[in-house]
């Protein structure tokens, strides 16, 4: 049974009838350009055919009931006094209520049964998967019109304000907007999107170490604070305005530490530029090359790779027919992601998997991706 027909089966036994709607919202996987978006940098991330799907149909009161079928638990509130209780799944969806009336919008009650395959805490964006479906869902009932950039931010909110994580807009971006079959160049300054081909000659695959990292409790939020520092070196909003040439040029008033982090930012930039470029005239060996250096930096400027993904990456890099390969999402754990020849891929992921089952003892879950719509509203029924 897949994901679809599991909500709508449920909603039907939980609530007496058919869902009105069904909502899908998939995770994402950015190819290159990492934690650059708080740096107001540029991103290329691809939507991936991994979903979160809702079932809803609107109320005619103002009370939110929610079944998560993964956790086997409800949720019910009042749209007009949401409280904030803790730090599970229930946050995202109040989270959004919150942020969409907060906004102005007015929302009606809605019941609804949610489920997904999106690997949760490994990278994939699971949490903007959540907040763009109940985004989605919400519109829906509500009569909202659906704007990817001005929802992203709203997602980027309920991250920031309500939940307490200071993410930057790439995740709600790529999940609002995505295009199947392209990567989005996105501008976190401007919140402007350029379609990019992914190339025919390559498949995407991500490598999940089994290893999972707390982003709330992480040093993501130590991490931005050192970017931020350097911006206020260098006399500039963020480090998106300073290039390697002026970094070169300063870099030995810089704190050591801050100015690793600096230059991480500041190359990773240039790579993310130079990668859309080399999709659009499907240089598939320049862009695996790319995403090699970025891992590397990643790995010894930003400091925020492990053993496991370290392990991974080099695994896959070695083997025949992938172009590149690098840890992707905020790090600590989670997931990388290589490009690998189409003809190849059967034997990358088998010879993989045993390889890093017998260097580290996890078992990896990998998983060959299509690019995919981002958030959508696949069918209402009238």
């Amino acid at each position: 049974m897949t994901l679809r027909e599991q909500v709508e089966q449920d909603f039907r036994k939980r609530f007496g009838a058919a869902p009105t709607a069904v909502v899908r919202s998939p995770g994402r996987v950015n190819l290159i350009g990492e934690h650059t978006d708080y740096n107001d940098g540029f991103v290329l991330p691809i939507a991936i055919d991994r979903e979160v799907w809702i079932a809803l149909r609107p109320r005619d009161d103002r009370r939110v009931v929610v079944h998560s079928l993964d956790y086997d638990a409800s949720l019910s509130f009042e749209l007009g006094r949401i409280s904030h209780t803790g730090t599970d799944w229930s946050e995202y969806v109040k989270g959004v209520a919150w942020a969409l009336q907060e906004a102005g919008h007015t929302l009606r009650g809605l019941e609804a049964v949610m489920t997904g395959n999106v690997p949760r805490g490994a990278g994939l964006s699971s949490s903007a998967a959540v907040e763009m479906a109940m985004e989605r869902a919400f519109a829906t009932v509500s009569g909202l019109p659906w704007k990817p950039s001005e929802m992203a931010l709203l997602g980027q909110r309920v991250e920031n304000k309500w939940m307490g994580v200071n993410s930057g807009i790439m995740d709600q971006m790529i999940v609002a907007g995505g295009r199947e079959n392209h990567a989005l160049l996105i501008d976190c300054r401007s919140l402007s999107l350029q379609p990019v081909p992914v190339p025919t000659g390559a498949v995407v695959v991500v490598l999940d170490t089994g290893t999972r990292r707390g982003l709330v409790d992480s040093a993501y939020n130590e991490r931005r604070g050192q970017c931020e520092q350097a911006a206020r070196f260098f006399g500039v909003k963020a480090l998106r305005d300073v290039d390697s040439r002026t970094l070169s040029a300063r870099q030995n008033e810089l704190d050591p530490l801050v100015r690793r982090r600096a230059r991480h930012v500041i190359t990773e930039n240039e790579r993310t530029l130079q990668a859309a470029e080399a999709m659009r005239a499907g240089d598939l060996t320049r862009l695996g090359k790319l995403m090699d250096a970025s891992h590397d930096s990643l790995r010894d400027d930003f400091e925020v790779t492990n053993d496991a993904l370290n392990t991974i990456v080099s695994l896959a890099r070695a083997q025949p027919g992938c172009f590149g390969a690098r840890m992707t999402g905020a790090g600590f754990g989670g997931c990388a992601v290589a490009l690998v020849a189409p003809e190849q891929t059967d034997a990358f992921v088998r010879t993989l998997h045993e390889k890093y089952t017998q260097a580290t003892g996890n078992t990896p879950h990998l998983y060959v991706c299509h690019a995919a719509d981002g958030a959508s509203v696949l069918e209402t029924h009238r």
